[in-house]
């Protein structure tokens, strides 16, 4: 049985197989069109899980995949979900000046648009790279009138991460004006907060665990804030020769994937991180 208590937020960010960060160096860039595409069998079963469960979401789409699959943005508009930018090309934050990030928000923008979707409010970086050495991406979102952002990970870890961080709802204060942060959920233990907000630990952890972790969040009065991407759902993609951790996690679990977010599904009310931010009145 659903709990109704509170309304918790998902999102997919919304790439290829061959786009993510622990697979980066076996596809190059160059070779991208070139790579026969698997997203449909990905967005195919999430939207089909969403609908199941008349749950909802944000789908942070890249520019690039955009440009090419626009009927998968027409698809998450017309069932009711939020369309957000997740950049063009899947950089990381510190691989751009200000000027590339620009003019990287915009050409995302333009390719959402294109599409058919509304000017996006939200903006999660790839591999959560907006750190404190990348805190200027703030003033660049504000000044492009986003409202929120979802890239700032309030964990330890060796690639990225803001430790010191507020876990929940808060606001970033730019020249411009304030950008609500909204990070994936963690759960505090020991005084560290542990990652519990999707991806590969939803894969990791048992699904047991994921779900009291939303509960728990939901018991101090938090939203939860859950992302996954299209490619976790599609068990039977290629095998990369990639460096054995990297494969242990990327290829880790993706036959679970389905069955424990319908799981998650049918216990949690989930929306977009639009609707939940206007639940809890951080969006007016």
């Amino acid at each position: 049985m659903v709990n109704s208590a509170r309304l918790h937020a998902i999102s997919f960010d919304v790439e290829e197989y061959f786009q993510v960060a622990n697979l980066r160096g076996h596809f190059s860039r160059e070779d991208w069109d070139e790579v026969p595409t698997r997203l449909a069998i990905g967005m195919d079963r999430i939207l089909d899980s969403l609908a199941r469960h008349d749950a909802h979401a944000t789908f942070f789409f890249l520019g690039w995949i955009a440009e090419r699959h626009p009927e998968y943005v027409r698809r998450v508009l017309d069932a009711g979900h939020e369309v957000a930018s997740h950049g063009y090309e899947h950089l990381f934050l510190w691989d751009m000046d200000r000027a590339h990030f620009i003019e990287d928000l915009a050409r995302t923008e333009r390719a959402l648009m294109d599409a058919g979707a509304p000017r996006p409010i939200g903006f999660r970086a790839s591999t959560f790279t907006l750190t404190r050495k990348t805190w200027w991406a703030f003033d660049v979102l504000a000044e492009r009138g986003y409202l929120y952002d979802s890239s700032v990970h309030p964990v330890r870890h060796p690639v990225y991460g803001v430790p010191d961080f507020e876990p929940g709802i808060s606001r970033v204060k730019t020249a411009v004006a304030d950008v609500i942060e909204f990070p994936v959920s963690t759960y505090p233990l020991a005084g560290v907060n542990l990652p519990v907000g999707g991806g590969g630990y939803f894969r990791l952890l048992p699904g047991a665990v994921t779900r009291a972790a939303v509960r728990s969040l939901q018991r101090r009065g938090r939203p939860a804030s859950l992302y996954l991407h299209p490619w976790e759902f599609d068990p039977d993609q290629p095998r990369c020769p990639a460096p054995a951790l990297q494969r242990w996690r990327h290829y880790l679990n993706l036959g679970r994937t389905l069955p424990r977010l319908d799981a998650l599904l049918a216990e949690h009310r989930f929306g977009s991180l639009r609707a939940v931010l206007e639940a809890e009145g951080a969006l007016s």
